[in-house]
């Protein structure tokens, strides 16, 4: 458990989420903190896979560019990340393989 708790508060402080606030509820936070938080939850444990949803949306730039690290990481170790990605810069970054999808035209 210590080093659970342990790997969570380098995650929450690595995204930027000060000490004395690892304890509150996330509902406390703003909507990108809580981003950071949900981030720092994802990335703590070395789960195989990551399905992310847009991870970088509503980060500034010095939150993105970590979390593009953390994904890096994640992928150096070996784990699958599954990700919609609408920021080029972010997709470029991490992946392997893209896949586009263009919406369904109706038929007549």
């Amino acid at each position: 458990a210590e080093a659970a708790a342990a790997r969570a508060g380098a995650m929450l402080d690595r995204l930027g989420i000060p000490t004395p606030l690892h304890a509150l509820p996330p509902v406390t936070f703003s909507g990108g903190e809580q981003q950071r938080v949900n981030l720092a939850r994802a990335f703590a444990c070395e789960w195989p896979i990551l399905l992310l949803d847009e991870p970088t949306a509503s980060l500034d730039a010095a939150n993105r560019d970590i979390v593009i690290g953390l994904m890096r990481e994640a992928k150096a170790r070996g784990a699958a990340l599954l990700g919609i990605f609408h920021d080029r810069h972010v997709r470029d970054a991490v992946a392997d393989e893209t896949l586009s999808l263009e919406p369904l035209k109706e038929s007549a």
